[in-house]
């Protein structure tokens, strides 16, 4: 019999939460978080190589292409979905193939998991290329729909990735990033530490590449799509900051520059300084 990937086996410290009151099943529970923060920590160095390849991919005209199944499927959709407002890029650059489609996004699709053909056929349909970045996101490291995507871009020349909280995973990818953490409380539901950590790492890889692109200054956001008021306050708030002028001033400036932050600070006349690199 095949053996189980860990993801799957049962936690020593989940056998009696049915037995405990809510404050200590909460408090138990609470203790996957941590054990998710220690596992990202642990795996800075692969993600320091994956945000780098995503800057790269990026920096070159490419895409940053998630591609997953289940929860992994929809924090990577979640995170191609905050790059535009916040970096002010396209939504074409970073994309997510999510298996089962768009209606995986608010439900599960049962089987399309399994579907390998359909994660070479999403790829195909994405035209990934050499210029791109593939990453598969899955907590397992062995589902079909992930594996078949990753085969279908290396296939097509794409630079790939995987991130996985499992050790074992065989998975070809150019960059493997293993967030170990562990069986969960609740055997098999990584949508709990697994998912948190998946979450945290694909948001410090997406927010670094674009950082390493140019799209923070000072610690603020200069590419953010100020598209409603609270982002248009936001980016009057970023240029007075950075231009070092009031906040009406600051709103005139944008408003002559189309709502650009970054060309709001350059005319201003006083751009910050670029934080050095360490």
């Amino acid at each position: 019999m095949r053996s189980l990937p860990v993801t799957e086996a049962p936690h020593p410290r989940g056998s009696d939460l049915e037995r405990l009151p809510a404050g200590r099943l909460l408090a138990r529970l609470h203790e996957g978080d941590r054990e998710a923060v220690r596992a990202v920590g642990r795996a800075l160095p692969a993600l320091t190589r994956l945000a780098e390849a995503a800057a790269a991919a990026l920096g070159a005209g490419g895409r940053l292409v998630y591609a997953g199944a289940g929860t992994s499927g929809r924090l990577g959709a979640l995170d191609a979905a905050e790059c535009p407002p916040t970096f002010g890029v396209s939504p074409r650059r970073v994309v997510a193939l999510v298996a089962g489609g768009r209606r995986a996004l608010t439900r599960a699709v049962e089987g399309a998991e399994d579907d390998r053909a359909a994660g070479a056929a999403a790829v195909r349909r994405a035209r990934a290329g050499s210029r791109d970045l593939v990453v598969g996101v899955s907590a397992s490291g062995t589902t079909p729909f992930v594996l078949g995507a990753l085969e279908e871009a290396r296939r097509r020349g794409a630079r790939t990735a995987l991130v996985t909280s499992n050790p074992a995973a065989r998975a070809r990818a150019g960059v493997r990033v293993i967030l170990e953490t562990g069986p969960e409380l609740v055997a098999g539901s990584t949508r709990m530490k697994a998912g948190t950590a998946a979450k945290m790492a694909l948001g410090l890889v997406s927010t670094a590449a674009f950082v390493r692109l140019g799209a923070v200054r000072g610690g603020r956001m200069v590419a953010l799509a100020p598209a409603s008021e609270k982002l248009r306050r936001r980016a009057v708030r970023n240029v007075a900051a950075l231009a070092g002028v009031g906040e009406a001033r600051a709103r005139k400036l944008l408003e002559g520059c189309g709502w650009s932050v970054r060309d709001a600070v350059d005319r201003a006349g006083r751009p910050a300084a670029r934080p050095r690199r360490r």
